[in-house]
């Protein structure tokens, strides 16, 4: 019954799915909305059973990377090859900026429930391939497969929700995707301490296996979708020009300035290489007879500028949750051991925000106020950041966290909310996906150039204040962890905590700069209306 309700989905350019599109199980048709009365806007049970599972599947792709940072330590003691650590992370990171995109075209071409399934099982295989690993070597090869399914988690359920949920509806749901995420960061570290510490490291792997067959359930016996079929082939060459485009961009980012330095030649070459793939594939892409992504979807004015903003928006965020414990473990002297609650004041308020944010979208169709209200109140939190220094109290630093937070929460949901509504139905999949790899690449680029930054930042002032000492101290690297810390001398250590509220400053100075990006294209943005139920439906 659902699949012969949900065959039509193509949509005019710009105005995203007409009512509901596809629907998951009995009752589909009140889902959309197209109906008057007290069905619009409501949504069955199978379709909330649906975006549970969907949740599931979305915090183990956020979780994973945070529970597994905390069992590093444990991991290298028992397979050794410290040497090798940085690949546990990178070869995921790799594997999944790679494969998002061509995720999002596959299930444009041969249905979002198949694709969006197959990623989940490749994502347990090498979860539990992980968990079994004997060396490190072993490991780092698991985590890579491990990786290439995670690339089509965050995008699946992306895509679902915009073929499940109007637009107009989808801002019901922002709160739930800013929880999860929230819950993520929050609580990897706590839960990846307390796996390791009680049951071994092994089950940071494992752990997603049970949360992985009861979203995979879900998901196989609820949600119905058009089965679909592409006649043209895959574009291989497209994928493979950029797969290398994206490995060599995070590789970059990734050793520039701790592997390599950023003027050797081995980041040159990969500039190089990186450079030359990507225009390669913007050439190849005019070629295509079905190309991974697709072109005509920059033709949208508000696609690209979505796509702007969600690169800033990874450049900020990421930045913001690598820099802030890091100050507050350094400076202000709070435990390590609860680093992921150090956030809350940020995630707190974007969560509010993100749930606010979405109720007024839904009731009203209206957005455009969000990404540029949100654009100027992140500038002006990252700048209260930057204004942060040995004196500065918790409580301040946490009122500056969650002016940030404000900020990030009206933009996290809403650019792909709007991203997806910019483009036809045909297409939901590689717009999930572009907007996805963008605020990766955002995220990666902001570890990278804010991190560069800080670190020469805390090295020229520890050369300053302690002299031969303090260069000493930050030349293998200018984040110390507390026992190092406690093992400095007086004068030494204080000097650190000035290195480090410097580099902090200037940080997040950087932030601001290109946060002031995102306000930009956020001006520039053409209100669409988002098709759906309005607040009839949602009164009734």
């Amino acid at each position: 019954m659902a699949d012969t309700q949900a065959v039509d989905m193509e949509a005019e350019p710009g105005a995203g799915p007409p009512g509901a599109g596809p629907t998951a199980g009995q009752g589909a048709g009140s889902a959309a909305g197209q109906g008057s009365g007290q069905d619009a806007g409501k949504q069955p049970k199978s379709v909330r059973v649906v975006l549970l599972a969907l949740m599931i599947t979305m915090m183990l792709a956020m979780l994973d990377n945070m529970i597994v940072g905390t069992a590093m330590p444990t991991i290298v003691g028992e397979l050794g090859g410290l040497e090798h650590l940085s690949w546990v992370v990178t070869a995921y990171t790799l594997a999944t900026a790679a494969s998002t995109p061509l995720w999002g075209k596959l299930g444009d071409m041969y249905g979002r429930k198949g694709v969006f399934m197959s990623s989940i099982v490749l994502f347990l295989i090498g979860s539990a391939l992980s968990g079994m690993a004997q060396d490190m070597g072993q490991l780092i090869a698991f985590r890579a497969v491990q990786g290439l399914g995670a690339g089509g988690l965050m995008v699946g359920v992306m895509a679902i929700i915009g073929d499940l949920i109007p637009p107009r509806e989808r801002g019901k749901y922002q709160g739930m995707m800013a929880g999860v995420m929230a819950l993520a960061m929050i609580g990897g570290p706590l839960v990846g301490g307390t796996i390791t510490d009680h049951w071994g490291w092994r089950w940071a792997f494992y752990i997603n296996l049970p949360l992985g067959v009861v979203a995979l359930a879900a998901i196989s016996v609820v949600l119905h979708l058009p089965k679909k079929r592409a006649q043209a082939r895959i574009d291989y060459l497209g994928a493979a020009l950029l797969t290398v485009g994206i490995t060599s961009i995070v590789l970059v980012t990734t050793w520039g300035g701790t592997e390599y330095a950023w003027t050797s030649a081995v980041i040159m070459e990969l500039i190089g290489i990186g450079v030359a793939a990507l225009v390669g594939f913007v050439f190849w892409q005019t070629k295509a007879a079905e190309p991974v992504v697709p072109l005509h979807i920059f033709r949208s004015r508000n696609f690209t500028l979505m796509s702007v903003i969600g690169f800033v928006t990874g450049f900020v965020m990421f930045g913001a949750t690598l820099f802030l414990p890091l100050y507050q473990q350094s400076v202000q002297g709070a435990s390590a051991t609860n680093s992921g609650l150090l956030l809350l004041p940020m995630l707190g308020a974007m969560l509010v925000t993100s749930m606010v944010a979405g109720r007024v979208t839904t009731n009203t169709g209206r957005y455009k106020v969000f990404p540029v209200f949100g654009s100027v109140v992140m500038v002006v939190g990252l700048y209260l950041l930057s204004l942060m220094d040995t004196g500065t109290s918790q409580f301040t630093s946490g009122v500056y966290m969650a002016v940030v937070g404000v900020g990030m929460g009206c933009l996290m949901q809403i650019t792909m909310l709007v991203a997806q509504n910019s483009v036809e139905m045909k297409d939901m999949g590689v717009a999930s996906s572009s907007a996805t790899l963008f605020r990766t690449l955002g995220s990666s680029f902001g570890v990278a150039v804010m991190g560069a930054l800080f670190n020469s930042r805390v090295q020229d002032v520890m050369a300053e204040r302690a002299g031969a000492l303090g260069a000493k101290v930050t030349e293998q690297s200018a984040q110390l962890d507390a026992a190092s810390l406690a093992k400095l001398p007086e004068a030494a250590r204080e000097a650190y905590q000035q290195a480090v509220s410097a580099g902090t400053h200037s940080a997040f100075v950087l932030g601001a700069v290109i946060a002031v990006l995102s306000l930009v294209a956020a001006v520039f943005v053409k209100e669409v209306p988002l098709k759906g139920a309005g607040p009839k439906g949602d009164a009734a």
